[in-house]
């Protein structure tokens, strides 16, 4: 019988022996391998942080070379009013600064007629070259008869070079379509299209 528990007693300990080090391992490097149990949860985390980044990476490949990332309307200055109407909404955004026509700047892409309002391209070329004194802080995109107009929002930094901004906007009826760029030293420039759509987006 000695022999027997001797031999249990011994295939208990390598056991426990075993697990104790496929549980946590401290090398001799100082690096720490987790139970591959620990390990397969850590690498799956690992994976979906990474799919995420991807597709952030992915839409921001969709705003050209100057990088743009968009922000939801309510992150503009102040709360928007319900039915808020275009004056209220650049009075908010703008306070009394004066908006001068920026054709020379910009370039607005937009369809003539959009026949589904739900979804409506546009694109932004801004043809200014930033200097570290003066360059594109924001672009707005505005239509003028949407309930809310303000439909979106872009930031940008000087190293970002000449920004291109190219994304979809809903429109609920037909509307003036402004693109309004806010310069780092607060002044602004406007180009606007009038686009037509045949069937509303936003409820019109």
């Amino acid at each position: 019988m000695r022999p027997l528990a001797r031999s249990m007693d011994r295939a208990i300990a390598r056991r426990q022996d075993k697990r104790q080090r496929s549980a946590l391992i401290v090398s001799s490097f100082g690096r720490t391998h987790m139970h591959p149990f620990h390990f397969a949860l850590r690498r799956r985390s690992v994976l979906g942080l990474a799919s995420r980044l991807a597709g952030v990476a992915a839409v921001a490949g969709l705003f050209g070379a100057g990088l743009a990332l968009p922000f939801p309307a309510a992150s503009a200055v102040g709360k928007p009013e319900p039915e808020e109407k275009i004056d209220a909404t650049l009075k908010r955004l703008f306070g009394d600064r004066k908006i001068q026509d920026g054709a020379s700047l910009m370039k607005l892409d937009t369809q003539l007629i959009a026949e589904n309002g739900s979804l409506v391209p546009v694109k932004l070329e801004i043809n200014v070259d930033p200097t570290s004194q003066k360059y594109v802080k924001a672009v707005y995109f505005i239509a003028d008869k949407n309930r809310r107009p303000m439909s979106a929002k872009f930031n940008f930094s000087p190293a970002l070079g000449r920004p291109t901004v190219e994304t979809n906007v809903r429109l609920g009826e037909t509307t003036q379509f402004r693109a309004i760029a806010e310069m780092s030293d607060g002044s602004l420039f406007e180009v606007k299209n009038e686009i037509k759509v045949t069937v509303g987006g936003c409820g019109g």
